[in-house]
């Protein structure tokens, strides 16, 4: 009986300590965000979000004030529409801007949203009208190549 009653607290704890683990391992890898703030919606266009994800932090000052909702393209301007879930305690005016940023060189991608001077805060519904697209390592890579390449082909060289 004692042997039976050890053998049930030891599955218990292993079982919470699997339970513990598969929670930590989902809120690392962002897949699970517990929030029980009440949201406002905004959305946002942006030309290239690079890897910018669903759930990805929207980050003001280095705090977390809301998510990225859902990214849908937009066949009419053929652009990425981004719906961002502000949290309601934290206020932003009209002329607030965001821009796509990497944490770390090789990090995850987030919205940094900077807020504007306006007179008058953001409400669900609003767009942001300002936004900077995320930088693409591989664009940045091919213009410093083709300007390495026009420099050397430039009036001055000559094949020997």
């Amino acid at each position: 009986m004692q042997r039976s009653k050890i053998d049930v607290w030891v599955g218990l704890f292993v079982i919470l300590g699997g339970v513990a683990i598969l929670f930590l391992a989902l809120q690392s890898a962002n897949l699970l965000s517990l929030n029980f703030q009440s949201t406002y919606r905004v959305t946002a266009k942006f030309e290239n979000v690079g890897g910018l994800k669903r759930d990805a932090a929207v980050r003001s000052a280095g705090v977390v004030v809301g998510r990225v909702e859902s990214l849908v393209f937009d066949d009419k301007s053929f652009q990425a529409r981004v719906t961002l879930a502000l949290e309601n305690r934290y206020a932003f005016p009209k002329d607030s801007s965001l821009k796509i940023l990497t944490s770390g060189l090789l990090g995850e991608q987030y919205l940094g949203l900077e807020a504007g001077a306006a007179d008058t805060n953001l409400v669900a519904g609003d767009v942001i009208g300002a936004t900077q697209s995320a930088v693409v390592l591989e664009n940045l890579i091919s213009q410093f190549l083709y300007s390495k390449a026009a420099e050397g082909a430039g009036p001055g060289t000559e094949k020997k």
